[in-house]
């Protein structure tokens, strides 16, 4: 927390200060500051960037993060704002209200201000795990107000499968985190170690509720996250990606243990950890994989995070961008990619023009990410993407899928969610309306997968299937 000053830079001496909060995510970990001399309160522990809100909290946390780490609000996104979490210190005579944020970070790039000394990127479970962190007042509960949560998985419509499958296992992870920190706790009586991780009490408000201090064995620890693995599985059903992250993050918790033995959650915690890390690495080798093959004129729909990034470091000498109605997340990518992270033209157009784009332009690749792939080598992705390889198909234009293998079913069908009505008419007539979120693409429309494994046929995938069906039999124990 920033220091309070008045006009002559003295502490205020307000026995009730309103601060915020905000943690900076990258990559699955967050950015941990730890105080210096220069602040008046709680030296040398640490936090998020923070400071005292002398306005709208909503404005002050985005002035916080420029004055702390210099990063621009061109290179930060909101993901959340949590509920206030009040805090009491006797100590200073103090009442705190924290307002915590969640900010997604574009770079680890960090300017550090005088207000610290060090700087930490790590995951967040460490706040409650690590015996020799000490924190300031109540950070572990101001993180749970803003983290992943079930809930949050299911209602997100703004990001793809990958990065949400991260999200799940950062669920599963500071559960397993809060678990570890929880069984510590009770081992030694509570109460210091809880305030040491600034842990001040269960959120009621988020699904990673644990009391502080209550005993726990191994078989309730896992029974406990086996239930919350088990709706992360279902959270979204057409998003193979996520199960098969979280049933490879529980497998690897029970391996080298005997059938009838149950992992605890510190196996959890570094199951997941290890996760997030081989996640986010096979997503960037996926792209890398690509970006080794573009080259020409690419046509590209929906968007894609690891399609984008395989844009930025091929060779495109232009690039095709299908607006993706109905929420027009072509057009943010066109935005993006125009912007100077390809150095060429960028076209964007209609999805219904992309037919007459491929049969009228010199178009080289058609270049597309993939929410799933059956077992079979088809493709499920943003609607929109089936016409598409189709008419690349008559037209002789090869398709690229960049994905990580992660994304490919282990199940024979494959839900496919639809969005609201709405967006497509909002008018009176008795009119039915049919709006999918996704569709699927035939295998033999497929020319290629780019993977982290390297460029596969369609008919490897079925390979790839078999391997990851393999790590659900977690659940048979």
């Amino acid at each position: 927390m920033s220091d309070s000053t008045d006009g002559d830079g003295t502490e205020s001496e307000s026995t009730h200060v309103d601060v915020v909060t905000a943690f900076l995510r990258h990559r699955g970990e967050i950015l941990l500051l730890r105080r210096s001399g220069a602040v008046g309160t709680y030296t040398g522990q640490w936090g998020g960037v923070s400071g005292f809100v002398e306005g709208d909290p909503d404005t002050q946390v985005r002035t916080e993060i420029r004055e702390e780490t210099g990063l621009s609000d061109a290179e930060i996104d909101l993901v959340r704002a949590g509920r206030p979490v009040s805090v009491t210190d006797p100590d200073l005579d103090r009442e705190w209200t924290v307002h915590p944020y969640l900010f997604d970070a574009d770079s680890r790039d960090v300017d550090l201000s005088e207000e610290h000394d060090a700087l930490e990127w790590t995951p967040p479970t460490t706040i409650c795990t690590d015996p020799d962190r000490q924190t300031v007042p109540a950070l572990w509960t101001a993180y749970e107000r803003v983290a992943p949560t079930v809930r949050s998985i299911t209602a997100d419509d703004e990001h793809g499968a990958a990065a949400l499958s991260i999200r799940a296992l950062e669920v599963l992870r500071d559960r397993a985190g809060l678990v570890v920190a929880e069984r510590a706790n009770s081992d030694d009586d509570g109460g210091d170690d809880a305030d040491r991780h600034g842990v001040a009490g269960a959120d009621t408000d988020t699904d990673t509720d644990i009391d502080i201090g209550v005993d726990v064995n191994a078989d309730e620890e896992w029974a406990e996250l086996t239930a919350l693995a088990e709706r992360l599985l279902e959270a979204r059903p057409s998003m193979a990606v996520l199960r098969n992250r979280v049933n490879r993050a529980m497998a690897t918790a029970t391996e080298d243990l005997d059938t009838e033995a149950v992992p605890d959650a510190r196996a959890v915690l570094e199951s997941t950890l290890a996760g997030i890390e081989r996640a986010t690495a096979a997503d960037d080798d996926a792209g890398a994989t690509a970006a080794d093959v573009i080259d020409g004129a690419v046509l590209t729909l929906s968007r894609s995070g690891t399609v984008v990034d395989a844009l930025r470091a091929g060779a495109p000498s232009r690039v095709f961008v299908a607006e993706s109605r109905p929420a027009l997340e072509g057009v943010d990518v066109a935005e993006e990619l125009a912007a100077g992270t390809v150095d060429c033209p960028v076209t964007l157009h209609t999805d219904a023009a992309a037919a007459h784009v491929l049969a009228t332009e010199s178009i080289d690749r058609v270049l597309v990410g993939a929410d799933t792939i059956r077992h079979d080598g088809a493709v499920v992705n943003k609607t929109g993407t089936r016409a598409l390889a189709v008419a690349a198909a008559h037209e002789d234009v090869p398709v690229t899928v960049v994905a990580a293998t992660d994304k490919v079913s282990t199940r024979e069908e494959v839900a496919l969610e639809s969005a609201a009505r709405d967006a497509v008419y909002n008018g009176d007539a008795a009119v039915d309306v049919l709006n999918p979120t996704f569709d699927v693409t035939p295998a033999d429309c497929v020319t290629e997968f780019a993977t982290e494994q390297g460029m596969l046929a369609p008919a490897e995938i079925e390979g790839i299937a078999e391997d990851l069906r393999a790590l659900e039999s977690w659940r048979d124990r």
